[in-house]
């Protein structure tokens, strides 16, 4: 089983588009995948189409203790289940905040469930910040995706983002490692985001070989700026369901295929 947590402290660059399709996407290629929901704004339960009234069972009531995680997931579609989430989410961070080991609840409820016979991947959908929740999805997964747009201060803010995942690796989860910057609302032929990709391309390649982000690179498969990846959430489907042969499809499809690769080397290595 893989465990990727999409994570970016900046809201609007993708993360939930990218967790949601990415899920949907290798679900479609007929592996079993659980989009796990972490942010308070429900973006990701919102985007395949769950229903949060009338009393739904969430990743909240896991994270407190009153439900294990198989009695919240419910299957969204073939092969893909989702842990929801909702408001209640937010109290999390203060919930936690005093318990003894707050950073590993989500991890021990997942083996609890034994998540990782059920399925093939888990995607979890970080909220945009750098708490409770998000080190909880860090210290529960083995790899980091970066959603990125390619402009100037997108690449001021990854630094904060290799130092995060960096603390977490020495100190809390040493199987983890960004593997990979998927670049979004990319604008095809413009002269900036040609010169942000080179210069990310450049400050990897020179990376530390120590560095917990060593070895990551950026996806071939970028994600055009499309106005059907921003339609398909109002609608509660995947892109591959609301339309299937737009551009966002096309490249959400790249991307897995990208990521699928990777699979034939990770079952040599074990």
């Amino acid at each position: 089983m893989r465990t990727i947590a999409v994570m970016n402290q900046k809201g609007g660059v993708g993360k939930t588009t990218t967790s949601v399709n990415l899920a949907a996407g290798l679900a479609r290629q007929g592996r079993r995948v659980c989009l796990i929901d972490l942010d308070p704004q429900a973006h990701a339960s919102i985007h395949v189409g769950v229903d949060l009234h009338g009393g739904t069972d969430t990743i909240y009531q896991v994270l407190s203790g009153s439900k294990t995680f198989n009695e919240i997931r419910q299957m969204v579609g073939n092969n893909l289940w989702l842990g929801p989430a909702n408001l209640d989410l937010a109290a999390t961070e203060l919930e936690l905040v005093d318990a003894p080991g707050r950073e590993f609840v989500l991890r021990k409820a997942l083996e609890a469930a034994q998540a990782s016979e059920q399925f093939d991947y888990i995607v979890f959908d970080c909220p945009p910040s750098l708490g409770v929740l998000t080190i909880n999805a860090l210290t529960a997964a083995t790899e980091v995706f970066i959603p990125l747009q390619p402009h100037f201060f997108a690449l001021q803010g990854l630094s904060k983002l290799f130092e995060t995942t960096a603390l977490v690796t020495r100190r809390l989860n040493r199987q983890l490692k960004v593997s990979g910057i998927v670049l979004c609302l990319y604008e095809t032929g413009t002269r900036l985001a040609t010169d942000v990709t080179d210069d990310l391309m450049r400050f990897l390649e020179a990376s530390d070989p120590q560095a917990p982000w060593a070895g990551a690179r950026v996806f071939g498969s970028k994600i055009r700026r499309n106005i059907k990846l921003a339609e398909a959430p109002s609608f509660g489907q995947s892109i591959f369901d609301y339309a299937p042969g737009s551009a966002g499809a096309l490249d959400y499809t790249g991307l897995c295929q990208e990521v699928m690769q990777a699979e034939v080397p990770m079952a040599r290595a074990a």
